[in-house]
């Protein structure tokens, strides 16, 4: 089938499971994002109208999400439960390659956009899942902000649309394109399908099986998908400035934003963990030199900007202000390229390098996934290589190129950072600024054009035409009121009580009373695995404090951990 699989077999009993297609758009219609959607709506096993909704009932997922990327789509689950867990690939699975959507229109018209029309007297509307949630999103200042920052500085390749969708261009969308996206994208030979737990290996590829013997290979889904490289070719600086919509009461301030294009190649393992602690170095904590620069600036109220960001093909690095008074946007970029000049020239002190240095390492030996199941960030992880053609286990490997760096460090000090900033930003031209201005009037305008252009679309349709779209807003409304019959219900897979785990997991703990003759009561819980690093925990009883006192003890604890001590400042 020429599909990519990607077994790790792990003692972590939250299995995880993905699949990974390449989904770069061509325009704004946000054609991957509405099959995101329209993919969850049935499919060729599974009948009813939403399988996921009825699988949720009787299931003990940890995760069960779907993302679009600029360039690419994920479906993802997890459960603790092994039944569970096979139940969601074998429904995923079937939806993704086998959709329902792509034979009937009345997907594309529910989630991605239709035309709505209850009384041929009634003006007409806009109407759809992806449609509503992205008119949402457009109205968002910074959203609106990201998107000009993404779009003008690839201008050139897929990173230039956006592939959530434009309001604007979502209704340019019809379903023959919609389903011949599907076609082209979702065959097996373009994706990428990871597993990552305890559960039995063999099973696993018995399951993928199923489905991927249905298809032959598909020479032509890889290279039809391939993402292209937006090479730096800008002379000079651009400059770009669009209105975002502003009600009557907000304060009339600016947002304003510098975005660099890092690279246009691909960067050495040394050289992405370089620019993640260089990035850490200017942005990473509130002591951070440019992130603290702007902050004390008084220029503007709050930072916008990530700093870098690193997910997708090629690295870009953004930071600016919000909240900027219009005479103060050009001081803004003014600040950012003066503070950069000045660690050129004057670097990093050994302090601030070896505490960058010690919370990236720190952060990629932990892998603390927080409440992700660690087999989906180990997914998105090699995703960041995988999805490129490139080794997905090279992306999750660190120890060589940080030996490397602290080699270069140990050698030259903050020279490879200086050096890396003069490279990719001071001497690189391909850079935008971003202004937005608040308009009062940007929504009125923007619902104005809309109805506008319905009101084009209705006066060039026949009677007949206008009754048909009467008929299929009927008919919609009640496909989407409609119940599934039992038959597509009892299509649903089911766990039994006798599926469930009975057992309570017990984990190790020790409890040493008086540890040391200090008085103290000690807890160790010991685990299988943790890269080197221990946990300590110190709790203190509070119970002799005084009622009056109690409200003040989130502050105190906020002080204690955020306002630094003696010399050291945080």
């Amino acid at each position: 089938s020429g599909a990519e699989l990607l077994s790790v077999s792990t003692d972590d009993d939250n299995k995880c499971f993905g699949i990974t297609f390449r989904t770069p758009p061509s325009d704004s219609t946000g054609v991957p994002h509405i099959l995101e959607h329209s993919v969850l709506c049935g499919s060729r096993k599974y009948k009813t109208k939403d399988p996921f909704v009825q699988l949720l009932q009787g299931s003990l997922q940890t995760f069960l999400n779907a993302f679009t990327y600029p360039d690419r789509t994920c479906y993802v689950v997890a459960s603790q439960n092994t039944k569970d867990f096979y139940n969601l690939i074998n429904v995923y699975s079937d939806a993704v390659y086998h959709p329902r959507a792509i034979s009937d229109p009345m997907v594309h018209a529910q989630e991605g956009w239709h035309l709505e029309l209850e009384d041929v007297s009634a003006p007409l509307t806009y109407k759809g899942v992806v449609y509503n949630e992205m008119k949402g999103v457009y109205s968002s200042p910074d959203s609106l902000l990201q998107r000009e920052a993404q779009q003008s500085i690839f201008p050139d390749n897929t990173y230039g649309v956006d592939s959530g969708g434009d309001p604007v261009d979502i209704p340019n969308l019809s379903f023959e394109q919609f389903a011949e996206f599907h076609a082209k994208f979702y065959h097996p030979g373009n994706s990428r399908i990871f597993f990552a737990g305890d559960d039995d290996v063999t099973k696993r590829l018995e399951i993928m099986d199923e489905y991927l013997r249905d298809f032959g290979p598909s020479p032509e889904s890889k290279p039809a998908s391939t993402i292209q490289w937006q090479p730096k070719k800008f002379e000079e600086p651009k400059k770009v400035r669009q209105p975002y919509p502003a009600g009557a009461d907000q304060p009339e301030t600016h947002m304003t934003m510098i975005n660099w294009l890092l690279n246009d190649r691909p960067l050495a393992p040394v050289e992405e963990i370089t620019v993640t602690v260089l990035d850490h170095l200017l942005m990473g904590t509130s002591s951070a030199i440019l992130r603290k620069t702007l902050m004390e600036s008084g220029l503007g109220d709050a930072i916008t900007g990530g700093g870098l960001m690193s997910e997708l093909m090629q690295g870009t690095f953004s930071v600016g202000l919000k909240g900027v008074a219009p005479e103060n946007v050009d001081k803004v970029e003014e600040l950012i390229i003066e503070t950069l000049n000045k660690v050129t020239e004057e670097g990093f002190s050994e302090d601030a390098i070896a505490a960058s240095m010690n919370t990236i390492e720190f952060d990629m030996r932990e892998f603390n996934t927080g409440s992700f199941p660690k087999g989906l960030s180990l997914m998105l992880g090699s995703m960041r290589e995988w999805i490129y053609d490139r080794s997905p286990t090279e992306a999750l490997k660190f120890e060589e190129p940080l030996n490397e760096l602290k080699a270069s460090i140990a050698e030259s000090g903050s020279k490879v950072f200086q050096d890396m900033i003069r490279e990719f930003m001071l001497e690189n031209n391909h850079r935008t600024t971003i202004e937005m201005y608040p308009s009062k009037t940007l929504e009125e305008e923007q619902l104005k054009a809309e109805r506008e252009r319905l009101l084009k679309i209705k006066e060039s349709l026949s009677e007949e035409q206008l009754q048909a779209i009467i008929d299929k807003t009927i008919t919609l409304k009640k496909l989407q009121a409609a119940e599934d019959p039992p038959e597509a219900r009892a299509t649903i897979p089911k766990l039994d009580l006798s599926d469930l785990k009975r057992e309570v997991t017990e984990y190790p703990i020790e409890v040493i009373e008086n540890e040391a003759d200090s008085g103290v009561t000690f807890v160790k819980h010991e685990l299988g695995s943790t890269s080197g690093i221990a946990y300590a925990n110190l709790a203190v009883d509070v119970s002799g404090l005084p009622l009056e006192d109690v409200p003040l003890l989130p502050l105190f604890t906020r002080i204690m951990m955020e306002n630094g001590a003696g010399d050291l400042d945080s």
